[in-house]
């Protein structure tokens, strides 16, 4: 058995309402391909099924209230210069409502991981 490898990261989580739009496209959309156009590894959408926001009113997929506003999460984990890097990117589309984290975070990579293609 080997010893796993880390690495110092930066996960950033982006939350936003899943009917945010930006140009006729959800705003969810639009950060992930900034990303992929940015080069950034990855980045995956979570759809919550319920929560509230500045508004304080309460979303949720329960089917006696459906909501067309349900909470979204976009996560994207890379090295802190290119997290930092990729800020300005989204910031247009985030200005006007959302909610973006930062976290330190560890990389584990097992043997035979895939490597990352710097």
């Amino acid at each position: 058995m080997t010893t796993p490898q880390t690495e110092r990261a930066l996960r950033l989580t982006v939350l936003v309402g899943e009917s945010d739009i930006w140009h006729h496209r959800p705003v969810f959309t639009e950060i992930v391909h900034r990303a992929h156009r940015a080069g950034l590894p990855g980045a995956s959408v979570f759809r919550g099924i319920e929560g509230f926001g500045a508004s304080s009113m309460i979303h949720t997929q329960r089917l006696l209230s459906l909501s067309e506003d349900l909470p979204v999460a976009v996560v994207i984990v890379d090295t802190e210069d290119r997290i930092r890097a990729f800020l300005p990117l989204i910031e247009e589309l985030v200005a006007k409502g959302g909610l973006v984290v930062l976290d330190e975070c560890e990389i584990v990579r097992f043997g035979g991981g895939r490597e990352r293609g710097r």
